[in-house]
């Protein structure tokens, strides 16, 4: 039986948020952007832009992470099905459905932490 560690984080604006250690080690921090066209996504789904789902360069496809917008501390899980960002400098696409949730959708594109889950 695995044993994990537990962190309680506060932020200002927002109520306390549990994190397991294990998200805390595998986290990425930087700039996610959002689209909603497309017709098939690079594992050959169907893209359904009102989804929870997103596009990373390398995390294999049906990976879940938990994707923290910085600014306003909103969360959602989202599952790994397409290949990008290609933008320079970031880190993760949020299908538009994804991008609404964390509220990103009106800004284009936010600051967030990416978190694999287990």
């Amino acid at each position: 039986m695995k044993r994990f560690l537990a962190a309680l984080i506060f932020c200002a604006f927002t109520t306390p948020v549990f994190i397991l250690s294990a998200d805390i080690a595998q986290a990425q921090v930087g700039m996610a952007s959002y689209y909603k066209s497309g017709r098939k996504t690079a594992n050959g789904e169907k893209f359904n832009p009102n989804g929870y789902t997103a596009a990373h360069r390398s995390l294999k496809f049906g990976t879940k992470v938990r994707v923290t917008n910085l600014r306003n501390g909103r969360s959602v899980i989202v599952r790994i099905n397409d290949r990008g960002p290609f933008i320079r400098g970031r880190i993760i696409d949020l299908a538009f459905g994804a991008a609404k949730a964390v509220g990103l959708h009106n800004s284009g594109v936010a600051k967030v932490r990416v978190a694999v889950l287990q």
